[in-house]
């Protein structure tokens, strides 16, 4: 599994994970842009979003199947329920050779405001048999838990 992240010159966050190899995985089938809560169940591509030194991030499930979810938290797994995402996030995915591809475009509207992001990519990835596991850029606890904001290693300035 590899995960990357930058920013576009307007603001966008680009997100590019490749899963691989893509024959082990049990893949949602194509279902079309539209948000749906539970992705993280099955293989789904996610990205936690943060503001340095703030206590509020942002949660986003990207699935191969083309359907996404947007979270805002207040603090670690205290979810904003009132928030409604104002945009949706654009997914390309693609097969290449015997990996899966899924490009994410994170609208600025999505994102905390501040000049300075940290971040976690992660990926659920679910087997031929049904069995999860957990991938990380970084795990900061015992087992995998993607909301520690330990585990958001990856530190991004906005241009």
């Amino acid at each position: 599994m590899q995960g990357a992240a930058a920013f576009s010159a307007d603001g966008e966050l680009r997100l590019n994970y490749r899963l691989a190899p893509a024959g082990a995985l049990r893949i949602p089938p194509r279902a079309g842009p539209g948000m749906a809560d539970g992705l993280w169940r099955h293989t789904c591509c996610e990205a936690f979003v943060a503001t340095v030194d703030a206590a509020e991030y942002r949660e986003f499930n990207l699935s191969p199947c083309g359907r996404w979810a947007a979270y805002r938290f207040g603090s670690y797994r205290e979810r904003d329920a009132g928030w409604q995402p104002p945009a949706a996030p654009a997914i390309v995915v693609r097969r290449d050779g015997e990996a899966l591809e899924l490009a994410a475009t994170l609208p600025a509207l999505l994102l905390p405001e501040r000049a300075a992001l940290d971040l976690a990519l992660t990926v659920v990835a679910e087997d031929r048999s049904g069995t999860l596991s957990y991938w990380a850029l970084a795990h900061a606890g015992e087992r995998p838990d993607f909301h520690l904001r330990a585990s958001f290693s990856l530190r991004l300035e906005r241009p």
